[in-house]
């Protein structure tokens, strides 16, 4: 099995003896396997897709060997993982139970999670299909709570309320042109002058005008990650009261969501077409269905819901479907 990598980690101890991740390299991807894997194990085994082609394909190191350990538990996501799982159940006598996290283009996974604004009606005859909203992660409040105080004393030392702001890049539904720049601008204008503390980080996606322009709005009371100094994303979202985050990132919404803090959207310029109307999906249904999110239209307010927490729920139907087989 030419074309991909291996990456393990450590010792592992845990309800599981041996969990695997299946993703590319992409942070967005294998994040969702490594969150729900960690339900199950605290250092899943990362196995890595590699998008080479070509003759160097022939000099990478194969998924796995059969020498290894048979995983318990095969999580994956995206259509390039998809091949490659069939081939480790297939390979350990279909014994590792497999989940996919993203409605698959191929048939054989035990388990499968689909986001709600991807899910059709055909689906629900399917009894190994679940819908999940958004997509599931790593970040729990557990793991920001011991950062929250050192993090708001560094940011905000003279109290001031912490709204954290979250942009991506153009992705073929939202365009990150000189209008999405000036919304940007003008929503940090607007909660500075509303007496908040704004963190604000770009994403891989960004392009450099994207940083160019938080850059220049950086003063006493607007901290902007640099990207040459080491991603204060954990410390942000610890600090946070409030975020704000651009509408064309699925994963970044549930991570706030996890916090049980206000999470407001903004809005970018649209590029229409099928990509948009899912996105659109996505956000109707947080906001207007499942009350999580509210429009950001230039003031922060507060309101309760549930805190979020899709990887462990989605955690409970894969043990409840473990412990059924074996039963």
């Amino acid at each position: 099995m030419s074309g991909l990598q291996e990456q393990s980690g450590g010792a592992r101890s845990s309800n599981l003896s041996c969990v695997w991740a299946v993703a590319e390299s992409k942070a967005g991807t294998l994040t969702q396997c490594l969150g729900v894997g960690r339900q199950f194990d605290p250092e899943p085994v990362a196995k890595l897709i590699s998008r080479t082609r070509g003759i160097k394909r022939l000099f990478e190191p194969p998924l796995f060997r059969k020498r290894e350990k048979r995983p318990e538990l095969v999580i994956s996501c995206g259509f390039r993982a998809e091949p490659a799982v069939l081939q480790i159940k297939s390979a350990y006598g279909g014994r590792p139970l497999t989940v996919h996290l993203q409605r698959p283009r191929i048939e054989g996974y035990d388990l499968v999670f689909v986001s709600r604004h991807d899910w059709v009606d055909e689906l629900a005859d399917r009894p190994n299909y679940h819908k999940m909203v958004g997509v599931p992660h790593q970040i729990t409040w557990a793991r920001l709570a011991p950062l929250r105080e050192e993090a708001r004393q560094r940011f905000s030392p003279d109290g001031r309320p912490i709204a954290a702001l979250f942009v991506g890049g153009s992705n073929g539904a939202y365009l990150y042109d000189e209008g999405t720049l000036v919304k940007i601008k003008h929503a940090v204008r607007q909660l500075s002058d509303a007496g908040w503390c704004v963190v604000a980080s770009v994403s891989r996606r960004s392009e450099d005008n994207t940083q160019q322009a938080l850059m220049s709005l950086k003063s006493e009371h607007v901290f902007v990650w640099d990207r040459l100094s080491d991603n204060p994303y954990l410390a942000y979202m610890a600090a946070a009261d409030a975020f704000v985050v651009a509408k064309d990132s699925i994963t970044m919404p549930c991570e706030a969501l996890a916090t049980g803090k206000p999470v407001f959207s903004l809005d970018l310029t649209n590029v229409e077409g099928p990509r948009l109307e899912k996105f659109e999906r996505y956000h109707r249904d947080l906001q207007n269905t499942l009350q999580l999110t509210r429009p950001f239209e230039g003031t922060i307010y507060p309101y309760t819901y549930e805190p979020l927490d899709e990887t462990k729920r989605i955690a409970s139907v894969i043990r409840a479907e473990m412990k059924q087989d074996k039963s």
